[in-house]
């Protein structure tokens, strides 16, 4: 089955993640993963000029290596065939400087801007090294910058934590053209003050996932569920969990998701590789085939490529 992995990250920041990296973990899968696509990390920034202008220095050092995929020197995959960057959207209209200068670094591979949102009451939940405000998708400065994107034909990935989803959902409403991308299902939380709370937190999850599903607009990754936040601690274990053992406690979580979104609006993503520290890369798509396993070959197609290709406009 063709797969497009349309969320990883690519750094050199102490650990090292770069071409070499992300081709083993595709070549030792076994998976037939076609295509991926980058979304922000900081990484790379450039160090001198306008501090607004930085985030351009990760647009071309990922077109760089996009470049290097493109030449087929380094497998049939193409790598990072999207881009979704950072641009300061409190800027307002002068963003647009920002946005054209990543389309100029990243050309037809850029498509959207990502911004991380992630706010809780309680501050030991830590998913960034940034702190971010409350209600940030709210600003109406914010929302100034973020209406620009349109005009670009740019979509707009978020970080966010499950209780902060109908913040997504209002600017989905309030902007019907852009599309919005919730990364990481919306993350409903399981650390700090929600350790023993999993059920509560579901059913609010839920709720606020169906609402923004709601919205035509918007899309829905679905990964990232080994990371910290989550709470069901694989980072602990003394062997990590097979494919089985994770499609079992994901699945109401997935379900839900493409029954709010349908299926051709929810996509597979690895978060690599920052869920690297949990399983390989072959076990989670093992995993997210268990959880196909009952949709039709359109409903898969879609799930695992087509969803992807539709919401980053990949030909």
């Amino acid at each position: 089955m063709p797969i497009t992995d349309p969320h990883h990250h690519l750094w050199d920041r102490g650990s090292r993640y770069l071409l070499e990296e992300l081709k083993a973990d595709i070549d030792g899968s076994g998976h037939n993963v076609i295509a991926t696509g980058f979304v922000q990390c900081d990484s790379m920034y450039r160090a001198d000029g306008d501090p607004k202008f930085a985030p351009i220095g990760e647009t071309e050092f990922v077109n760089g290596i996009a470049a290097m995929s493109a030449s087929g020197l380094y497998g049939p995959a193409r790598l990072c065939a999207s881009i979704v960057s950072y641009a300061d959207l409190f800027l307002g209209p002068e963003v647009d400087a920002v946005l054209e200068a990543h389309l100029n670094a990243g050309g037809d591979r850029f498509k959207g801007v990502r911004q991380c949102s992630v706010w809780d009451a309680d501050s030991t939940i830590k998913s960034t090294p940034m702190d971010f405000p409350k209600g940030l998708l709210l600003d109406a400065k914010f929302r100034s910058g973020f209406a620009r994107l349109q005009r670009y034909g740019l979509s707009f990935d978020s970080w966010i934590y499950h209780h902060q989803i109908p913040e997504l959902a209002d600017l989905a409403q309030k902007f019907p053209d852009t599309t919005v991308v919730i990364d990481h299902i919306g993350a409903p939380l399981g650390i700090g003050a929600y350790a023993f709370r999993r059920d509560d937190v579901f059913a609010e999850w839920r709720k606020n996932i169906q609402e923004l599903g709601k919205n035509p607009n918007a899309y829905v990754k679905l990964g990232g569920m080994g990371m910290h936040v989550f709470g069901y601690d694989f980072e602990k274990r003394s062997a990590p969990p097979g494919s089985q053992e994770l499609a079992e406690i994901w699945r109401p979580y997935v379900e839900t998701c493409i029954e709010a979104f349908g299926p051709e609006r929810a996509m597979f993503e690895s978060n690599f590789p920052v869920d690297k520290r949990y399983y390989s890369y072959g076990v989670m798509w093992n995993a997210f085939k268990r959880l196909a396993a009952g949709y039709s070959q359109s409903e898969k197609e879609a799930l695992f490529r087509g969803s992807a290709r539709r919401a980053y406009r990949l030909n």
